[in-house]
């Protein structure tokens, strides 16, 4: 039953899963998952953090599926649902970290140049990112951020290994040539 699932799209999974199909909704989690935790793991950086923010998320999709408009945005809903947890995960830690010395220097890694370059960073490769086909972003993503190995992502994927070897290529080829300036 599970295999005839996997075939189905992700708007018909959704409907049943809003129905109380569970077996459904284990589909869903395991096409989607991975991006899931990376996506979290890339906004956080700390995987455990995010493991925490996904399946929180999880818990909350089921029992909210009900109220999804457009089941085949599915996804998109699930993304939005981890980013919005990992915001305020990051909002809750501002607000408690103490200050220890307040003259103390900032250690060399820390300085208000360093921090500047690297958001700058971020915010270049955050763009290349953005610019880059869904695909190749998706591999991308699940690879150097999620730590999946190929074949991990083409089941997540749903498309062959050598599928992703060559858009995870293509990605990386993509990215080096426009983050070349920050080298």
């Amino acid at each position: 039953m599970k295999h005839t699932l996997e075939a189905l799209p992700d708007a018909i999974l959704a409907e049943r899963a809003a129905d109380g199909d569970a077996a459904a909704f284990e589909v869903i989690v395991f096409r989607h998952g991975s991006l899931m935790r990376a996506y979290a793991v890339r906004m956080l950086g700390d995987r455990a953090e995010a493991e925490d923010v996904v399946q929180d998320v999880l818990i909350q999709a089921w029992g909210q599926l009900d109220r999804l408009n457009d089941p085949s945005a599915i996804r998109s809903w699930l993304m939005r649902m981890v980013s919005n947890r990992a915001i305020d995960r990051i909002r809750r830690r501002r607000e408690h970290t103490e200050i220890e010395d307040w003259n103390a220097p900032a250690p060399a890694h820390q300085s208000p140049e360093r921090v500047v370059e690297v958001r700058m960073q971020m915010t270049a490769l955050s763009s290349v990112l953005d610019g880059l086909p869904q695909m190749q972003r998706e591999s991308w993503m699940l690879k150097e951020l999620g730590g999946l190995s190929y074949l991990e992502i083409a089941e997540s994927l749903g498309v062959p290994a050598s599928t992703v070897r060559g858009q995870l290529a293509r990605a990386r080829q993509t990215i080096l040539r426009e983050m070349e300036v920050w080298r």
